[in-house]
């Protein structure tokens, strides 16, 4: 029998994503502030190894290496002009580790800038930019595409419209959130309530968060909030969640994240209590991390 579709797998039970790309790369000796989307075309191998490593400690689903993939995020490095190259290849090494048992998300993230009248970026010219990517996502035989830590509502806007122009598959979308008071914003002022019913009104198939500045205790809470907000628009969109192995310390100039995976996974089964059965890792977070909540959440 043939594996089902991610959609009709999201409704069956806990549902593993896996963790951080970027830590993984430091840990493998790449430097910090290199183009790291640009080793899905001239080091594969370690991507594909990153992949692996998640798959083996129980990912149901990796994402790929394209976080920063979108042309204007690429334009920094002077490489705009390979997005569609870039993920394409991205999505074919995810695709090549995960054979046919497993899923793969395709990664778009935040252009680096604002739309106007903030920055210079114009509404259509970044809805075409995200719908190039998604496009190149599709053609490396993607199973859904994944729109992460997006701080402003109006780009999270215009890249699920993008991406929702291009297909049809489950599309996830995840905002950063920081403590702000006894609630959340992200750091462009939007709270919870207007992202999750914006993205749900937008057809979003999972609502989620990622990254940001908090404990893992505020996680645990910032999940709660989803769920209320989901359950009062009706209660049939996927909550998930990407927590950082809890809130980074700088040491020496570099955020260093000192959460144990027996500490994150103790946390993971807080937020799957709450109903949140859709559960990965963001910064700090890696395979020993993931294994340790999958033996709490599938053991």
């Amino acid at each position: 029998m043939g594996r089902i579709s991610l959609k009709e797998r999201l409704t069956k039970g806990v549902f593993i994503l896996d963790g951080a790309m970027g830590t993984e790369l430091f840990t493998r000796g790449l430097e910090a502030g290199k183009c790291n989307d640009y080793l899905n075309i001239t080091s594969p191998d370690i991507i594909f190894d990153v992949h692996q490593a998640y798959l083996k400690a129980g990912s149901d689903a990796v994402i790929t290496n394209t976080f920063g993939s979108n042309k204007y995020a690429l334009a920094r490095h002077g490489l705009a002009g390979m997005a569609g190259e870039i993920n394409t290849a991205a999505a074919r090494i995810a695709r090549r580790a995960c054979g046919e048992e497993k899923y793969v998300l395709g990664d778009i993230g935040p252009s680096g800038d604002f739309l106007q009248p903030l920055g210079c970026l114009e509404p259509e010219e970044l809805r075409e930019a995200f719908a190039e990517q998604a496009k190149a996502l599709l053609a490396g035989g993607v199973d859904g595409l994944i729109i992460e830590t997006m701080t402003a509502l109006e780009e999270a806007a215009v890249a699920i419209e993008a991406v929702k122009s291009v297909c049809d598959l489950p599309v996830f979308i995840s905002m950063a959130f920081d403590k702000a008071g006894e609630d959340f914003r992200t750091m462009m002022g939007v709270d919870v309530k207007s992202f999750v019913t914006k993205m749900v009104l937008s057809g979003a198939g999972a609502v989620g968060f990622n990254c940001g500045t908090v404990s893992l205790d505020e996680y645990i809470r910032l999940a709660n909030k989803y769920v209320s907000v989901v359950r009062a628009l009706g209660g049939g969109t996927i909550v998930y969640a990407e927590p950082n192995a809890g809130k980074p310390e700088l040491v020496e100039g570099k955020a260093v994240y000192n959460v144990t995976p027996d500490e994150f996974a103790s946390a993971a089964e807080k937020i799957h209590a709450i109903s949140i059965n859709v559960i990965g890792g963001c910064c700090g977070t890696s395979p020993a991390h993931i294994e340790a909540v999958v033996k709490r959440l599938k053991s």
